[in-house]
Parts: structure tokens; sequence; C-alpha cells
């Protein structure tokens, strides 16, 4: 995540937020930030999450994702917001979303639902 940017601003036991500056590097031919960064976020947002909830030596990966795109994410700081829906032994579900924040305030841009496995 430290490459694209991105940083965690909270954690929580099963909640986990993200945050990304606009960046113009991260952007496609349209001037939006590409689709796969927003899924990037959304998809550790997930991971960590889940994380949070698992023995400290644990670690994590992704087995399955699906994610909507519902609007561009245009100028403003992205937020990817994900919490764990059920924690099982080795699979946990999620769900996280995308956002955009500007001076108007908060727009949804992506919706998810992940599932994870604890290694």
């Amino acid at each position: 995540m430290a490459y694209i940017g991105a940083s965690l601003a909270i954690v929580e036991p099963g909640f986990v937020e993200i945050h990304l500056p606009y960046r113009d590097d991260l952007t496609q031919q349209h001037e939006v930030v590409h689709g796969g960064v927003v899924s990037m976020i959304v998809d550790s947002a997930c991971g960590f999450a889940a994380l949070s909830l698992f023995p400290a030596d644990a670690s994590v990966l992704t087995t399955e994702y699906k994610i909507n795109l519902l609007a561009p994410a245009r100028a403003g700081k992205a937020i990817s917001r994900a919490w764990v829906v059920k924690s099982g032994r080795t699979l946990t579900i999620c769900s996280g979303q995308a956002y955009v924040a500007s001076g108007a305030g908060e727009q949804l841009i992506a919706v998810a639902l992940e599932t994870v496995i604890q290694l």
C-alpha cells in the first residue's frame, strides 16, 4: 500500500479504514483513479479487517472477491472501509466499500464482498 500512498487510518477488531490521497499517477485515460487501485484498497481493507480477529502470528490471503464499481473516483481522498461479516475457523467473509471524500461529503464509489483464508 505504501507504493500508492495508502495508509491505515482506523484499525479496530473486525473493522479497518484505509485512506488514499488522490494522485495523478494513479489515474487512467479519463483522469479518474483506476478501478484496479480502488479494488486494491478495498481488498486490503478486507484483509486487514479479517486479520484483526486472528492470532498475532496469523496471516491471510484473499481467496475470492467481487467488486462493483459504482462511480468514478475523481479528485478527492479515497476511503475504503471494511468489516467482517462472519469469521470462521479458516475462512472469513468481509464486506467493503470505497468512497471519495470532498468538500461536498462522501460519495460511494464501490462495494465488495470478499472471502479470505487464515494461514
